[in-house]
């Protein structure tokens, strides 16, 4: 997708994506899984909750949503958030499957345990 258009939907996902139905759920499933570790006393259900919390909550607040924010600070439709955008994909993407590996794992380990 061109710049100018990956940027204008980025930007668009990021205003959206933050609302009463996604953050519960996205910091609930942390919490919950750390408390069902905390009293099943499994191990697996640790490994479950230390890749959610780390791999998820982590990369998502030291990675993505900083780099969203700056991806929001720049003027849409402009070379520099062209420029940007050529690297922000790139690194966002690839910490992206960081995350869907973390969380992909975690509800596995959820489901054994």
């Amino acid at each position: 997708m061109p710049a100018v258009q990956g940027v204008a939907v980025m930007r668009a996902i990021n205003q959206v994506i933050v609302n009463p139905v996604f953050i519960p759920l996205f910091v609930g499933t942390g919490v919950v899984g750390v408390v069902a570790a905390a009293v099943g006393g499994s191990w697996v259900l640790w490994v479950g909750a230390g890749l959610y919390v780390v791999g998820v909550w982590g990369v998502t607040g030291v990675r993505n949503v900083p780099w969203n924010r700056e991806l929001e600070a720049l003027p849409p439709g402009t070379a520099e958030a062209a420029e940007y955008w050529v690297g922000y994909l790139r690194r966002w993407t690839a910490w992206n499957h960081v995350r869907t590996a973390a969380s992909t794992g975690a509800a596995v380990a959820f489901v054994v345990g």
